[in-house]
């Protein structure tokens, strides 16, 4: 059948018209939806991977885990010499070997499976943005336990003890820099103080944030996938937030050298972390009274076995929940068999919490009178810690046995 020319001219228009108006709608969904908007609508944790980048490999990698209907948060410190079987190159490596700047998807893959989530967003900050960061919110204060004296090319940089406001030029320095002779313990601690300070003030910040100039600039200085508005939203919750109660928890693990470099192992095949990341979901998103004081349970660790370094190792293993160790040692004996949990805080939810970690059902109540009649109080002063954990024969390093 012959088409005449002026059907075909039709059938072109009808066709771009189609075209144009399916370009419309689309376009209508997209400026419509909103996946801030859509994460909170789906009522679940929403997951924010937050990378500080130097010379294009990270430095500092966060999860921050926020639950909108409660408000709370946690945060999670993935170190950048983790050590994990990356499928990727098959063979175990440093967690940051498949970091890309350009490209998250690997990097972001890895942590997902590291902690058992899904993150939901992602933001970048190279070293010379985060200048910019700082400056922009007014600078960063943070405390400084101990003065440092920092010799770049540019001379000799100081961060004086106690409380300081640090501007652009010295947050970024304080946030990246690494010297040789540094406690690997203190510059993680310094490293997330100042990730704990930026978050702060950006939540302080934030009315100023929302002025349309300023957050177009703002936005500018992050590598994103998200838009300006979706950002602002998602900013504009985390004021909810209160960083006094919300502790980083380091993914720990134990230190063994792969492949000529020392790398950080997760404990337990990395079950543990994802234990922990359970656990901490559940807190997140577990309704809490009015009347409830959210706080970390002191312990103290002793160890009434023959095994050496057992009160370490479940110290360490215990922090990882966040639970707050004050005190690691020995027993008066090493030939207890059972283990037990001596509580002395009136408060039985944190200890039952407790106890469930280690799958404890051996607990001996040792509380004051005085503690009994305030049941808010935060700790009873005539003892060490809310609670002291008497290692026995029947613990294997994560569960006691034989229950």
């Amino acid at each position: 059948m012959k088409i005449i020319k002026g059907d075909a001219s039709f059938l072109l228009l009808a066709l771009i018209i189609l075209l144009l108006a399916f370009g419309i709608v689309i376009s209508i969904i997209v400026f419509r939806s909103n996946p801030v908007e859509d994460a909170f609508s789906a009522n679940r944790v929403i997951n924010v991977l937050f990378v500080i980048e130097n010379n294009k490999m990270p430095v500092s990698t966060y999860v921050l885990m926020y639950y909108p209907v409660t408000k709370r948060a946690a945060i999670f410190d993935i170190p950048e010499d983790l050590g994990l079987l990356i499928a990727k190159i098959n063979r175990v490596d440093r967690i940051d070997k498949v970091y890309d700047p350009q490209k998250l998807g690997s990097y972001q893959s890895e942590i997902e499976k590291l902690l058992g989530i899904e993150i939901t967003f992602s933001f970048v900050i190279t070293k010379e943005n985060l200048v910019s960061i700082v400056d922009l919110l007014e600078g960063v204060e943070i405390f400084i336990p101990a003065h440092v004296s920092y010799r770049d090319e540019n001379g000799i940089i100081l961060f004086p003890s106690g409380m300081t406001v640090l501007d652009g030029d010295k947050a970024s320095l304080y946030a990246t820099y690494t010297l040789p002779h540094e406690d690997s313990e203190m510059s993680v601690f310094r490293r997330q103080r100042f990730f704990l300070g930026y978050l702060h003030r950006q939540i302080q910040m934030n009315d100023r944030l929302n002025n349309p100039q300023a957050a177009k600039m703002y936005h500018s200085f992050f590598r994103t996938s998200m838009n300006q508005r979706a950002m602002t939203l998602l900013f504009d919750e985390f004021v909810h937030i209160d960083t006094d109660r919300t502790n980083i928890q380091s993914v720990g693990g134990n230190l063994r050298q792969v492949s000529g470099q020392m790398l950080i192992i997760p404990h337990w095949d990395g079950n543990l972390v994802k234990e922990v990341v359970r656990q901490t979901l559940g807190t997140l998103t577990r309704e809490m009274e009015e009347h409830f004081i959210e706080r970390n349970l002191t312990v103290e660790v002793l160890n009434g076995t023959a095994v050496n370094g057992l009160a370490g190792r479940t110290a360490e293993m215990l922090r990882s929940f966040g639970f707050d160790i004050i005190s690691i040692g020995n027993a008066d004996r090493s030939n207890y068999e059972k283990t037990t949990i001596i509580q002395r805080t009136p408060d039985d939810t944190l200890v039952k919490s407790f106890s469930d970690v280690i799958r404890c059902n051996e607990i001996r109540r040792e509380i004051t009178p005085e503690a009994k009649e305030n049941e808010t109080l935060v700790q009873d002063t005539e003892y060490k810690a809310d609670v002291t954990l008497l290692i026995g024969r029947n613990f294997n390093g994560r569960y006691v046995t034989g229950n």
